[in-house]
């Protein structure tokens, strides 16, 4: 976890690691598997390179490609002069490096960060939620994403999210070469459903651990922005206004910024989805956590 002023979360740093650890081990088994059963070992290794290749560039390029999908830019201090301000008074407070910082050009009100790496990093919001929120409220919503940028959690986000493509690629490399072995040798078609089966589970373990991180980095950057900035109520009011403002956006607009969704303060497209299925958690959990960190800090001290 990086250096800085907010609260450390070592419920998040032992989640993150693990995450790393089983997707790192489920995907060394799926390389593994391809190489066996693909026709070619050359042609297997070859594949395998591609499909890392892919990951590290999903990796490399996770600011742009986020960016890019929610029709962001990045905003010098001319241009958002009172934006730069507060993230710069809040990476002091924080005692962490500034990111980027950039605006999306969408009605939805919402905020994410992104980036392989703190120096990498950005913070973007939408111009709905510059329209929406009030001075302290935006101030919650940036702390609570800088604590994503100081926690590394969208690095973890964006790996878990690139293992499960790669997943989806090697197993349909594995699949056709599997088909090519099979014309010559029928005993190929189970080394084929062994290694589908393996893509599978990487596959599903990505999907499931991906939501099971997002709902509790949410919680976890909650946490950590109402601690850093003393004011839980603040952000509570700007999760609850958000949401508000998002069920009377039409369902297109949603649609537009659904790409990122994962990585936003608040779900673009819900869709009634919970439980396993859902990337953040409930909002009244959300804000029966700020209503507890508010009583905390107004108990008399002593």
């Amino acid at each position: 976890m990086a250096s800085s002023r907010f609260i450390k979360d070592t419920g998040l740093t032992v989640r993150m690691t693990l995450t790393l650890f089983l997707l790192g081990a489920l995907y060394v088994g799926l390389v593994v598997a391809v190489i066996a059963f693909v026709r070619s070992p050359g042609g297997a290794v070859a594949v395998a390179l591609i499909a890392i290749g892919m990951a590290f560039w999903q990796w490399w390029s996770s600011d742009k490609v986020a960016m890019r999908a929610m029709r962001a830019r990045e905003v010098t201090p001319e241009e958002a002069p009172e934006l730069h301000g507060m993230i710069d008074r809040l990476c002091a407070l924080a005692d962490m490096p500034k990111p980027r910082v950039g605006v999306a050009d969408l009605a939805v009100p919402n905020a994410f960060a992104t980036g392989r790496s703190p120096e990498r990093s950005v913070v973007c919001v939408t111009t709905g939620i510059l329209q929406t929120l009030d001075a302290e409220e935006l101030e919650a919503v940036l702390a609570h994403e800088l604590s994503h940028v100081a926690h590394r959690d969208v690095l973890v986000m964006t790996v878990a999210s690139s293992a499960g493509i790669a997943a989806g690629l090697l197993m349909r490399f594995a699949q056709f070469g599997g088909m090519g072995r099979s014309r010559n040798n029928n005993s190929a078609l189970p080394a084929v459903l062994i290694a589908v089966v393996v893509a599978l589970v990487v596959y599903a373990v990505s999907f499931l651990s991906l939501r099971l991180l997002s709902r509790y980095r949410e919680l976890s950057a909650d946490r950590a922005g109402a601690y850093l900035t003393l004011k839980p109520a603040a952000l509570a009011s700007a999760l609850q206004k958000i949401s508000g403002e998002a069920a009377a956006i039409p369902t297109r607009d949603l649609r537009a910024a659904s790409a990122a969704s994962a990585l936003c303060i608040v779900p673009a497209l819900s869709g009634g989805l919970s439980g396993l299925m859902a990337t953040h958690p409930p909002l009244e959990r959300r804000l029966s956590q700020l209503a507890r960190i508010q009583a905390e800090l107004s108990r008399p001290a002593g």
